[in-house]
């Protein structure tokens, strides 16, 4: 099994080559000469009796073996880089490493963050901002903040907060127009997260109003989205926890209605084999404490 355990120097002169492209720019990037590099590329090949690369007059290129093999090694380089800091960050306690969803990462995970720390020292809390969906298998993270359904397969998951989100806009372009129903929202542009393409028709169906061909701008993340509403660009669909600032300090005024229920929710979501995790399990405990009590319905 050893002989198939290449040298770190060998995968890290792989996924230099990998990323720039060049024998030249991986020797410059890895502080080496341009032939100490291939001579680790060749050693590499060799002890894996695969053709890795292709060779024409003074360049050197991935095959497709070569470059699916580099992915998987870049991802083997992470795992150790990760561990290493881990160790170095904090060598006598635990490390929980949590994947987080940006906007309510922000507003809702990372204004509790110091009661944890007060309550637990010796856990430290690595934090990754994702939007993609998420797969524990790919990666070395023990936890994640999700929306869905709470159904994950291969996981467990607690719910954090239930989502009901309301049509928020700028005053002074809710000015410009009488808005007594529903519909009249259809006068204004309308504001679309790419999360949730179905948020706009599932509102207007909750009230009554026919929806087909929704037209408006559509944002990648509810950060984004808030700005855009914020300067006048149209009305957004908000969350009740990002929008409660801004309501208060003027900023976004409700256009209609009350908050209406989204189709997912908020959950802290973990892989099986992470169950018994020390640091993970005194995390769980410390945010069943912390929503305890909450009202994690819409209102």
């Amino acid at each position: 099994m050893r002989r198939n355990i290449p040298s770190s120097q060998a995968l890290q002169a792989l996924d230099a080559l990998a990323r720039l492209g060049s024998v030249t720019t991986a020797a410059q990037e890895l502080n080496l000469t341009q032939s100490a590099v291939s001579r680790q590329l060749q050693t590499l090949e060799s002890q894996l009796g695969v053709e890795l690369f292709v060779r024409r007059a003074k360049r050197v290129a991935l095959t497709s073996a070569g470059a699916r093999y580099a992915k998987e090694a870049a991802r083997a380089l992470d795992l150790l880089t990760n561990a290493a800091l881990r160790l170095q960050t904090n060598p006598e306690g635990g490390t929980l490493n949590l994947a987080i969803l940006p906007t309510f990462g922000m507003r809702w995970l990372l204004p509790r963050l110091p009661r944890f720390g007060r309550a637990h020292p010796d856990v430290t809390v690595n934090m990754n901002t994702r939007l993609a969906p998420f797969d524990f298998s790919t990666s070395d993270m023990d936890a994640a903040l999700s929306y869905g359904s709470g159904d994950w397969p291969g996981c467990r998951s607690m719910l954090l907060e239930k989502e009901a989100v309301l049509p928020l806009a700028a005053p002074e372009l809710l000015a410009t127009t009488p808005i007594e129903t529903a519909a009249d929202l259809k006068q204004f542009p309308l504001l679309h997260i790419q999360t949730r393409p179905e948020a706009w028709r599932d509102w207007f169906l909750a009230h009554g109003v026919e929806s087909q061909g929704l037209a408006g701008t559509r944002y990648d993340q509810f950060s984004t989205i808030l700005q855009a509403a914020r300067h006048g660009l149209g009305v957004a669909l908000l969350p009740e926890y990002l929008a409660r600032e801004e309501i208060m300090e003027g900023r976004l005024a409700l256009a209609f209605g009350r908050p209406s229920p989204s189709r997912g929710s908020y959950y802290l979501v973990w892989p099986l084999e992470k169950h018994d995790s020390p640091p993970l399990r005194a995390f769980r405990n410390w945010l069943k404490e912390e929503i305890e009590g909450e009202d994690l319905l819409p209102r």
